[in-house]
């Protein structure tokens, strides 16, 4: 694996070192040991799967409040996304800073979101499968989401969603 930094403080992409033949390709797509050398959380307790029908469709931006903050590994499997990071942790160098790269099946590239930030995409392909490994068990009360349109982080959204759930609309904008 590659682990290229961001301008985000914590923020990694992470792409694949394919080795490839005739019948494809054979790549690890994690390995604790090195996020672990790259001082990265590791310890990964759950895997989510979100289906998604339409382009156009958002869902974000979420994260989880102390002291259940989570870590994310998030890779699309199939389609592609417009992905954003938002930095909302105080005291941080890059604290309501966005961060957004586009993430496609083909690449197998994965973005790795630390504890403390906000996190939210919209898909840019009809049927989009977007996988990720979690830090720590949902914890519903602890959820937490700020609008995705808040002018206070600025993202560049490649186009207004098309879909987005009642939760999300309702978020109000970050008081962080």
């Amino acid at each position: 694996m590659i682990f290229r930094p961001t301008p985000l403080e914590g923020v990694w992409i992470v792409d694949l070192e394919p080795h490839t033949d005739e019948r494809g390709f054979f790549a690890r797509a994690f390995c604790a040991r090195e996020f672990a050398g790259h001082g990265l959380d590791a310890a990964f307790v759950q895997c989510n799967l979100s289906r998604n029908r339409r382009r156009g469709t958002l869902r974000g931006l979420h994260w989880q409040a102390p002291p259940r903050e989570e870590a994310k590994l998030v890779r699309v499997v199939r389609g592609a996304i417009f992905d954003a990071v938002v930095d909302i942790r105080p005291g941080s160098p890059t604290f309501r800073q966005a961060f957004t790269l586009r993430l496609e099946d083909e690449s197998g590239r994965a973005l790795y979101v630390p504890r403390g930030c906000a996190h939210g995409f919209l898909t840019l392909e009809d049927d989009t499968d977007v996988f990720y490994l979690m830090s720590d068990f949902f914890a519903p009360e602890l959820a937490r989401g700020a609008r995705w349109d808040d002018p206070a982080f600025a993202i560049p959204w490649p186009e207004p969603p098309r879909y987005i759930s009642p939760r999300d609309q309702a978020h109000p904008p970050f008081a962080g």
